[in-house]
């Protein structure tokens, strides 16, 4: 065979080795995409039933192994100045004595800590000296334990109807569960607690005659998707009342454009979130379940108070038109050194994120604590639920295309200055306090204090509203510092006000201001 002739054959070998390598290649990559496209069109293998009493997530997560394995992550999440996780979470009342001041005569002042993540939520409650030393209403559980299906359980028990493990499993069911939601919100915490373990939870399998169904299990995977169809639901009733009321009011709401197209058409019937809502805003309003301003103690059923507006002062002016059904003005505790009966403030994220630029952006609250991100060819909102802080890429440089650390920064400015504003507020307030205080020893009357209690019950309450709030101003960094201004400024006319009633009795040197005030007050009308 000629050198020519086994060159050729050479070049054909080769030739055909790279036609066979391209061909595999071609045929793995056609294959991939195939793969990763059935991937997407079927994003879950369901090897588990749950139904409308699955409570406890395992179940669940035998379906949807990424997102139970984020949501374990809830357990360890990293220790943050402003949230996160701790082997015992840091005590605000030791970081801020002010607080003890603030909450006297109300169960914040003998226990208050950071928050953590959700899976520790029921846990942590079921062991703060909030509920263990002092009696707690029932109605908290509303947002600290997926009982939703405790609520259907008592309500259909109170209408009559079958509650059996069947029966509970046949759809949402608005009427029995608010029936039982109802039923239990002026209940106390253990009654409440105790019912929880009697409703099935899909995993326990309780023997004859023993009244343990189930499990008490923290927020989980039903509380935010339908077991039939997996999209994002709402269930809460608080809310799905409270959204309600927000529609039907007059306020503006840019960010919720769905409800100004339910406005637009007639505002017929109710607004129902759960038909009407689009998908980013559910991805806000499933977090607005339990991240709110809400009444949760046992003289009326659990409210939101949403019917003049998001606004801190439309939640305040609800309050004040407030009656409890024995006919008494709306309070939630007497403040124990000035006998005022004032306003506790809840964690209002929701209320807050509301009156900000990202709300107004369309940015949802799942945009920046549960991001987007990929896995394998599907798209899913991670479940372990945090601050963006600790997830910036994903959190936050999708839209903002600058460096991490000037992101931190930024951040730290705001929450910085924020954190500055709440110490300025807190330091008017205990001095306020000492006024009045100073004022009923000198013998000034309750009724000339009545103004006085009243600058005292807005100036704690824009306090609280903000020092409560989880973002520390993030979320609306210049409604948070206005607010706060005004906490300041009612807090310095209260101390005012007593002085000016105290008269000769106000110490020597307010007393020679207080004159000198109302001189030049009387020289300014006199010309």
């Amino acid at each position: 065979m000629s050198s020519n002739t086994q060159r050729s054959f050479g070049w054909l070998a080769l030739l055909t080795a790279i036609v066979a390598a391209v061909t595999f290649g071609v045929v793995a990559l056609l294959v991939n995409i195939f793969e990763r496209k059935q991937e997407a069109r079927n994003p879950f293998v369901k090897v588990a039933e749950v139904t409308e009493v699955s409570t406890d997530p395992k179940p669940w997560g035998l379906n949807f192994p990424q997102q139970y394995e984020d949501y374990l992550k809830t357990v360890n999440d990293d220790y943050t100045d402003f949230g996160g996780n701790h082997a015992l979470p840091p005590s605000k009342l030791e970081k801020h004595p002010w607080l003890k001041r603030l909450f006297a005569g109300y169960a914040f002042s003998i226990d208050y800590r950071e928050a953590r993540g959700h899976a520790h939520m029921l846990s942590d409650q079921e062991v703060t000296k909030r509920v263990t030393e002092v009696q707690q209403a029932g109605a908290c559980l509303h947002c600290h334990a997926s009982i939703i299906p405790t609520y259907r359980r008592i309500g259909l028990e109170s209408m009559g109807k079958e509650a059996t493990e069947e029966a509970l499993t046949e759809g949402y069911q608005w009427d029995a569960v608010l029936a039982g939601f109802q039923a239990v919100s002026q209940k106390n915490y253990e009654e409440v607690h105790a019912e929880l373990t009697k409703t099935p939870d899909g995993v326990t399998k309780a023997e004859d005659g023993d009244p343990h169904m189930g499990g008490a299990h923290p927020v989980s995977c039903i509380d935010c998707h339908d077991p039939e169809t997996m999209s994002i639901r709402v269930t809460r009733p608080g809310f799905i009342l409270g959204i309600d009321k927000l529609a039907k009011s007059d306020a503006p709401v840019p960010h919720l454009p769905s409800i100004q197209e339910w406005r637009d058409k007639g505002s017929k019937g109710n607004y129902d979130p759960n038909t009407m809502a689009t998908r980013q805003e559910m991805r806000s309003f499933v977090c607005g379940q339990c991240h709110v301003e809400y009444y949760c103690a046992n003289k009326m059923t659990l409210t939101f108070p949403w019917s003049n507006g998001l606004k801190m002062e439309q939640l305040e002016a609800e309050w004040d038109s407030t009656e409890f059904p024995d006919g008494g003005k709306f309070y939630d505790y007497v403040h124990k050194e000035t006998g005022t009966k004032v306003y506790k403030a809840q964690h209002p994220e929701f209320e807050l994120w509301s009156q900000g630029i990202h709300a107004r952006s369309g940015v949802s609250c799942s945009d920046c604590h549960m991001p987007y991100e990929k896995k394998g060819a599907t798209k899913v909102s991670s479940h372990w639920v945090r601050s963006p802080m600790l997830n910036i890429n994903k959190a936050c440089q999708t839209c903002h295309n600058i460096p991490e650390q000037e992101i931190v920064d930024r951040v730290a400015v705001i929450q910085d200055r924020t954190e500055q504003l709440i110490d300025r507020a807190a330091a008017a307030m205990t001095e306020m306090l000492d006024a009045i205080i100073t004022a009923q020893e000198a013998g000034v009357s309750d009724d000339d204090l009545a103004p006085v209690r009243d600058l005292q019950r807005k100036a704690m309450w824009r306090l609280d509203y903000i020092a409560s709030e989880n973002s520390k101003g993030f979320h609306a960094r210049q409604e948070a510092a206005r607010i706060l201004a005004e906490s300041v400024d009612y807090s310095r006319q209260a101390i005012a006000m007593c002085y000016k009633l105290m008269g000769p009795s106000a110490p020597a040197d307010v007393a020679k201001m207080i004159d000198e005030a109302d001189r030049l007050a009387s020289l300014a009308e006199s010309n």
